[in-house]
Order: C-alpha cells, then structure tokens, then sequence
C-alpha cells in the first residue's frame, strides 16, 4: 500500500458520509482521525474505504473503549483487535482517555472520571505499559471533560498526567476544547491551565465545539462536539501554538456534522494557526 506523508498538519475527524470527497482531498497536511472501535473487522466494505483513505492521507486511531482509568482487567481481545489494525494501517498516531467505560464485564457508552489516587495512577500506569507493549506503539493520553468537582483527588490532573508520562513514556493528547469546558465548569483559570501542562509530551491537539447544557445553561457546558468551534477555544489554540510549537491539531465534529467542505473551511482556520506558529518559530 502507499506510504501516505508523513508530518500531518492540521485534520479532521473522518465520516463515511465523506469519503467521497476526502479521498481526493489535497490540502496541504491534511490527515484524518477514526475511532477504531468501529473499524475491528477482518474485512468488509468499510474496512476497504479505510485503507484507501489511509493510502493517501496520514491517518490516526483514536480510541475510545480501552478503559485505562478502570479497574477490571484490560480487555485482550479488544487489544489485539486493536494491534490488528495498528499493524494494518500503519497510522501515524494513537491514542486512548484517561477514563473508563467498563464495568462488571460490560461496555458503558461514555468516558466517565477517575479519581486521581496514588493507587489509581499506579493502576493506570501499569495498564498503559501493557496496551503499549501489545500495540506495538507509544499511546497518547487525552485530558477528559469535567462536569463536577469529584472529592478525594490527591494529584492535580497536569501533575497525574506527567507522571503518568514518566513512569510510562506515553505521549499526552491535549484537548484544548476540553480544557476550555472544564475550566468553564470548574471554575478555573483555561489559560494557566495550558501553560502548565507538560507540553513537551504532546504529541496532537484536539479541538471541538460544545454547548450550553440544556437544563443550566451556559453554567455549565458540555463537550457535545455538535457546533463549530468556539472563539475561546481557537484563543486557547493560538496561545499554546505561540508558546510551544506545531502539533498536529484534529478538529472534531460527531454531531449535527455539515458538509465536507465547511469542515474542511474551518479546518483551515486550524492549518492558518499552524503555519502562523511555524513561521513564529523559524525566526525565533
């Protein structure tokens, strides 16, 4: 198959309802990122779209049902269906939450919190360490979403995060619409937020929209992915870039998705941020 580029700039979360149109794609550093869950099959029409994307397009698994944040054992016919496809489609970049999702044997449709313990990071470090040996491949961790204060956390999530990437080697993904949320709900400061987090171990950046809760209001927003992204985050955005570099940044859209080419126009206001932050660092 054909080596696609391989220093991907600003993508997109990837539809079947615009493989037509991403296929042919030719903008410059354009990649695109799947959730692998829905792609661990042996072969089938579906599988076959992928590997045509994947022959002219960096492409990225972004997993969502690993559960590292659990306490169950990690699930070996998952991970190996997961290896399966790494080894496949030879993606540029992988990764999974800090989060969990099973419990008593049973998948649960959502990335729900973990209290940050010394007993939980010593968990999740050794649950990181075997999803990387099977995969073959250096995992990037998402910050998660955060709705309300839990009680009993010992580390701040930076300080968890960066000792998970020291004890582990494991890459982070930073979510900026993430950070923008949480704070927002918290209480907190996004931007202070950003300029502690271990920026060294980011390996992507994600952005999405969010919404104003349906009961509370703008009190209280959710990572709904449903809307475009909003004027803070993008501030958020260009302020990480200033400080620290290019990354590969995946826009990410799951619900009330347009057409392709209005993701792909807001897709370039990510690519813009990207090369202003390049040509910041060359005269640097």
């Amino acid at each position: 198959m054909p080596q696609p580029p391989s220093q991907p700039g600003a993508g997109l979360g990837l539809k079947p309802q615009h493989f037509d149109e991403a296929l042919p794609a030719d903008a410059e550093g354009l990649w695109f990122e799947v959730h692998p869950e829905n792609y661990m099959v042996d072969g089938g029409p579906r599988l076959a779209w992928l590997e045509r994307i994947g022959a002219r397009h960096p492409l990225s698994l972004h997993g969502v049902a690993m559960s590292l944040g659990g306490t169950e054992p990690l699930d070996a016919a998952h991970l190996r269906r997961f290896r399966a496809l790494v080894d496949r489609l030879q993606p540029v970049l992988v990764s999974e939450h800090l989060a969990w999702s099973r419990a008593g044997g049973r998948y649960l449709p959502d990335l729900l919190p973990v209290l940050r313990t010394d007993a939980s990071l010593a968990r999740m470090a050794e649950r990181v360490d075997q999803a990387q040996q099977t995969l073959g491949r250096r995992l990037a961790i998402e910050n998660p979403s955060h709705y309300l204060r839990l009680q009993g956390h010992a580390w701040t999530e930076i300080d968890f995060l960066a000792e998970l990437v020291a004890r582990t080697g494991c890459g982070l993904l930073l979510d900026v619409n993430n950070v923008h949320v949480s704070c927002r709900n918290l209480g907190q400061d996004a931007q202070a937020y950003l300029d502690g987090f271990p920026a060294e171990a980011v390996m992507e950046l994600h952005i999405a929209g969010h919404s104003p809760d349906l009961v509370h209001g703008d009190a209280l927003l959710v990572d709904t992915h449903d809307r475009a992204v909003a004027p803070e985050v993008w501030a958020l955005l260009r302020h990480f870039l200033r400080r620290h570099g290019p990354r590969p940044v995946l826009l990410e859209r799951d619900g009330d998705v347009p057409a392709f080419a209005d993701l792909m126009a807001e897709r370039t206001q990510a690519q813009q941020c990207l090369d202003e932050a390049s040509r910041q660092e060359a005269l640097a």
